[in-house]
């Protein structure tokens, strides 16, 4: 296998690039830049020169990690180089000339520590969840996840199944001697089943991490001229719509991405709703528009006309300080877009919706490649639930060990692994 090495730290220039390598040959590769290595695991102050020639390419503090026990689980050697960029080229030119050494592909490190035992694929996730993290939300859940909240999850799940396999494997086995023949060989099994899937079924149910990645999406709607795109440009905090009192001005969706209070939110305008219309421009408008309302989480309705049929709906009174628009009876927020009057109720009432929607910062949340396999190992226990043959039985615990072990990649597949891994940065 070859040795891999890239800069783990942030783009150069910067003050320090720390410069990774791992795979067998790493440490003969830093002593031939070094000389005589520091202790693992101590830094050491070293020249590094190019095996080349021996010209002097930096002075740099050096960290060793043997494997198994390194972050990779091979071993590792950290070189704490200047940040500048030509500093890191001429190091990185002189690890390239070496035999054995190239640099590493995206998540190719991360990829190493996965198939080395380091991590499970659920932290893997995690960590990639992480290193894209724009809010303390999106943080938390990844930390969570990262540090093998999801894996500890499953484990105790699998911990479960196999007593059930076990017990139901010793049926099959020796199910022909008096002792097992004269009670029912499934006894209490179909219940312990379904209860581990209702368990399996109550964290598969929790609202998705994708909500706290993406971002809960907010849609403005209603009719023509009703100031959907006053309010969508003063919660975007920028003119990202055209505003004007021309009618169905707005045709197509415009969207803006917004963090308040440490929430992700994708603001969505809309095309003014009509009953009818001969353009057919302003037909495919709607059409978007209705589209985005059933997508949304969350629907601020700026229309005279009650919201019909939206789960997740804010009533709001649009351009509240102009003439007879006082608040109408059910209405939930009255603003001025152009006072500033009511917004800080509407983004208080978003933001109490949001929560709801969101995962529970203290409990698991799980991706949707996960939920699927979950309610796919949820399926297989209420098969079983329902079955009074042991063989039949024991087949549907199989199918729902491989739904768990897919989670943490004991039965991964490489296009998983190589979808996950495209998001990572080469350092990682």
């Amino acid at each position: 296998m070859d040795t891999i090495f890239a800069v783990s730290s942030g783009a150069p220039p910067a003050a320090i690039a720390v410069l990774r390598l791992s795979g067998p040959v790493a440490f003969a590769a830093a002593e031939a830049l070094a000389g005589p290595l520091p202790k693992p695991r101590q830094a050491g102050l070293r020249a590094l020169r190019d095996p080349r020639d021996g010209e002097l390419l930096d002075r740099a503090l050096l960290l060793c990690f043997r494997g198994p026990l390194s972050a990779t689980g091979e071993d590792v050697v950290e070189l704490h180089l200047h940040g500048g960029r030509a500093v890191v080229r001429a190091v990185e030119a002189g690890l390239g000339a070496m035999p054995g050494l190239r640099a590493a592909e995206p998540g190719e490190f991360t990829r190493r520590a996965l198939m080395n035992g380091r991590l499970d694929v659920s932290e893997a996730e995690g960590l990639g969840d992480l290193l894209m993290a724009e809010t303390e939300a999106q943080r938390r859940a990844a930390v969570r996840s990262a540090e093998g909240a999801v894996r500890r999850e499953v484990e105790g799940w699998t911990v479960q199944l196999l007593e059930l396999s076990a017990r139901v494997e010793a049926v099959l086995d020796h199910g022909d001697e008096d002792d097992v023949a004269r009670y029912d060989p499934l006894a209490g099994l179909q219940n312990r089943a379904s209860q581990l899937a209702e368990a399996i079924a109550v964290v598969a149910s929790r609202p998705p991490v994708e909500r706290l990645r993406d971002g809960l999406r907010v849609v403005l709607a209603g009719p023509t001229n009703a100031g959907k795109s006053t309010l969508f440009n003063t919660l975007a905090e920028r003119d990202a719509a055209i505003v004007s009192p021309i009618a169905g001005t707005t045709r197509d969706r415009i969207e803006a991405p917004v963090v308040r209070d440490g929430i992700a939110y994708v603001l969505t305008d809309t095309a003014g709703l009509a009953d009818a219309t001969s353009d057919p421009i302003e037909r495919i408008g709607v059409e978007r528009a209705l589209y985005a309302m059933d997508a949304a989480d969350i629907v601020l309705w700026l229309g005279d006309a009650p919201p019909q049929g939206l789960p997740s709906v804010i009533w709001v009174r649009a351009r509240a300080d102009a003439p007879g628009r006082a608040p109408a009876a059910g209405e939930d927020v009255s603003i001025s877009a152009i006072e500033g009057t009511g917004l800080t109720e509407l983004w208080d009432r978003i933001g109490a919706l949001a929560r709801g929607l969101l995962p529970p910062p203290d409990l698991v949340a799980l991706n949707a490649r996960q939920r699927t396999l979950c309610q796919r190992a949820r399926g297989a226990l209420e098969r079983a639930s329902l079955q009074f043959d042991p063989l039949f039985f024991a087949e549907e615990l199989r199918a729902a060990r491989a739904a768990l072990d897919a989670i943490t990649g004991r039965a991964g597949t490489e296009d998983v692994l190589d979808a996950l891994f495209a998001r990572f940065c080469i350092g990682k």
